[in-house]
């Protein structure tokens, strides 16, 4: 049988990672069931090793902690690639790991897709200012116009890589774990266990505490909302002073953990207004509660009306009022039809499918007709 061999590559991948992490171990679980597919997984580890098809390639981590590591050296990578001799490449960052992939393209003559997770130019302004901006989007022009493909996980992504210039850029969103995030997942002694009443309307947010989530909005949300409603802040980073109806549980939390508290909220809270995808908005859905977000970023394309509302960015009166309604008009109702939508359009298997269908493509080659894995 010939085998299609698929190399992702990217310093995206830490113990504590978000949306790339989740979505490189969602394919590699699943291309790993397909016959014909072989996988491999280039991450930065402390030095070279393998370990059912993931390969650490030597890299130094980060001073500032969270299990990051950033390669500095780009034969390594290119090397283990080299010796892969893998049948496509794709590259989930814009750092050294894109081009050393390009590197080895020269060598091994084969296709390289990349994939736009994260805004580059808006990281660098948000952390820098705008002064450096011209000089990023020109980066990302010259680097993404490299690839034989781009991949965006929404139309909001793909509409910035194709205003700097990029051509063949496709959308295709990432997907959720049905199985772990799932309404069987919720736990009714979860208010009793951290001291929240029984009767309150309970709402959650989880992620990373950074500047880009707006955390101080859902602050002052919940200060407009009262004792009635009551906010389950999870994740790292998250701040130290909080209103009285908010409780903080400030460390990484894994998947089935998150899991068992989302299912236990009534609702999501979310006021990020730069996210370039939200898996977290899928997690809320797959886990049988709506969404109360702000209407920017990717997430107009995610927030359905049946699946929740969305209000003005920046405003915490008006997701206040958002919140407000959602309970007036049944929040398990919509929770219901959240569930459903995210079966339908974002199971990790569909997922991998439309991603096959773009490998073959590029290759040139017909997809084989595969039974989902």
């Amino acid at each position: 049988m010939f085998i299609v061999h698929i190399a992702d590559i990217t310093m995206f991948y830490a113990p504590a990672s978000g949306g790339v992490r989740t979505y490189l171990d969602a394919k590699h679980r699943r291309l790993g069931n397909r016959p014909g597919i072989r996988h491999s997984l280039l991450i930065p580890g402390a030095h070279l090793s393998e370990q059912d098809g993931i390969y650490k390639v030597p890299a130094p981590p980060l001073p500032f902690g969270k299990g990051y590591r950033f390669p500095l050296r780009l034969a390594p990578w290119r090397n283990v690639l080299r010796d892969l001799q893998p049948d496509l490449i794709e590259v989930g960052d814009p750092y050294l790991t894109a081009w050393a992939a390009l590197d080895a393209r020269r060598q091994l003559d084969v296709p390289v897709i990349g994939f736009y997770h994260s805004d580059l130019p808006l990281l660098v302004s948000n952390r820098m200012g705008n002064w450096f901006t011209p000089n990023i989007e020109a980066y990302v022009s010259k680097l993404y116009g490299n690839f034989d493909r781009v991949l965006a996980p929404s139309q909001v992504m793909a509409d910035k890589l194709t205003g700097l210039g990029v051509k063949n850029v496709y959308v295709q969103p990432l997907g959720v774990d049905l199985q772990t995030f799932n309404p069987a997942a919720r736990d009714p002694e979860l208010r009793a266990e951290l001291g929240i009443a029984e009767d309150a309307r309970l709402l959650i947010f989880a992620g990373r505490g950074s500047k880009e989530k707006n955390l101080p909005v859902l602050l002052k949300c919940m200060k407009r909302l009262g004792e009635r409603y009551h906010l389950l802040l999870v994740g790292s980073s998250m701040p130290a002073v909080v209103p009285d109806n908010v409780t903080v549980i400030d460390e990484f939390c894994p998947a089935p953990q998150v899991a068992r508290l989302m299912a236990s909220a009534d609702a999501l809270l979310h006021a990020g207004d730069q996210e370039t995808f939200g898996l977290v908005i899928l997690e809320a859905m797959a886990s049988g509660i709506p969404v109360v977000a702000v209407a920017a970023g990717a997430f107009s394309e995610l927030v359905h009306e049946d699946c929740g509302l969305l209000c003005a960015p920046n405003n915490p009166q008006a997701m206040a009022n958002a919140v407000r309604q959602l309970f007036a008009e049944g929040c398990q109702q919509r929770g219901t039809r959240a569930r459903r939508h995210v079966e339908r359009h974002y199971a990790w298997d569909s997922v991998v499918n439309s991603l096959l269908g773009h490998y073959y493509s590029v290759l040139g080659a017909e997809m084989p007709m595969l039974a989902n894995g």
